[in-house]
């Protein structure tokens, strides 16, 4: 989810739910560690609970990354085992570490000792030419030995050689059996699934089937409102389910302050587009927050404006 899940975006779809932990988008320990990216970090105190990803294969600066990100006050450090990205492989981090388990162990071990925070591991099933049902397994087993108590696990082999990262989210068949085969191989692991996961009612069913959690990426993002809007009651339990609408509206203020502070307006509203996916008039909420965006001046009324007009819309249609 790297360009994707920024501070933006996770305090939009802490509009949507109250209780789903957010991911940062993936951050390279050398990027906080040499570069003093320290803005990479930021992040609003509504968004919590809220995960730091981290990217790295060095357990010292892995170490400090962490130290730094729990002193930021995250809620969660997570070492991203899992993405294919060609910038990525470059830096000899995320999928490729599949490759190295104990590697990842001694990164985990030093990122553990440099923080009370928790660490979990972000992982795919495996990559290239490795045996899923053999090397997870193995994976996974040096996990526990490390100390890790939580997992998320991409049902998907990463192909680091042939496919392109867009690729990787497709291509490869989707596992499940077999993170649920983990499951029963390792029961005091807290297991996450992820990939391909589109609707609550198959977040629920990987529930009822014994997994203890599912993450969802980029369904969540391109239909925000249909992933997150009842995951606080249908998974949570909680009494009230929440509105696109009403998110928008705390979306404002915002909005307001951001641009006080010298952002831009399609920072945010460019994470907006797909709240009401699927609903009439979507397809011109999503046009005039492109165009509005654009304009010189723009700011929260252009955002109020299409928000009237999607909600016009609606009041029309109920009266025919």
């Amino acid at each position: 989810m790297m360009d994707w899940t920024d501070r933006h975006c996770r305090f939009l779809h802490r509009q949507l739910s109250q209780h789903t932990l957010l991911y940062t988008e993936m951050v390279t320990a050398p990027a906080l560690v040499r570069g003093g990216a320290l803005h990479l970090l930021d992040y609003n105190a509504d968004e919590h609970p809220v995960a730091l990803q981290l990217g790295g294969s060095d357990p010292a600066e892995l170490a400090e990354a962490t130290r730094i990100g729990a002193e930021a006050g995250y809620d969660e450090i997570n070492l991203n085992v899992g993405c294919p990205s060609d910038r990525v492989q470059s830096g000899c981090f995320g999928a490729v570490l599949m490759r190295d388990p104990a590697l990842v162990a001694r990164c985990v071990r030093a990122m553990q000792a440099a923080s009370p925070v928790e660490i979990t591991v972000k992982c795919r099933i495996g990559v290239d030419d490795q045996i899923p049902q053999e090397t997870l397994p193995e994976f996974l087993s040096q996990m526990v030995g490390a100390g890790i108590e939580r997992v998320a696990i991409h049902a998907r082999m990463a192909w680091l050689q042939g496919l392109s990262p867009k690729e990787n989210r497709d291509i490869p068949p989707l596992d499940y059996d077999l993170v649920q085969q983990m499951k029963g191989l390792f029961p005091n692991l807290h297991i996450s699934i992820n990939g391909g996961i589109t609707t609550l009612a198959q977040a629920n069913g990987f529930l009822d089937a014994g997994l203890d959690g599912v993450m969802v990426g980029r369904a969540a993002y391109h239909t925000p409102a249909d992933v997150l809007c009842e995951a606080d009651a249908q998974i949570y339990g909680a009494t009230t389910v929440s509105r696109p609408e009403d998110a928008v509206r705390a979306m404002l203020p915002y909005i307001d302050a951001h641009l006080d502070n010298g952002g831009r307006l399609n920072q945010i509203t460019r994470h907006m587009m797909g709240l009401f996916a699927g609903r009439p008039g979507a397809r011109a909420w999503r046009r005039q927050l492109s165009e509005g965006a654009a304009k010189t001046g723009a700011n929260s009324e252009m955002v109020r404006t299409a928000l009237e007009d999607i909600e016009a819309l609606a009041g029309t249609l109920q009266e025919v």
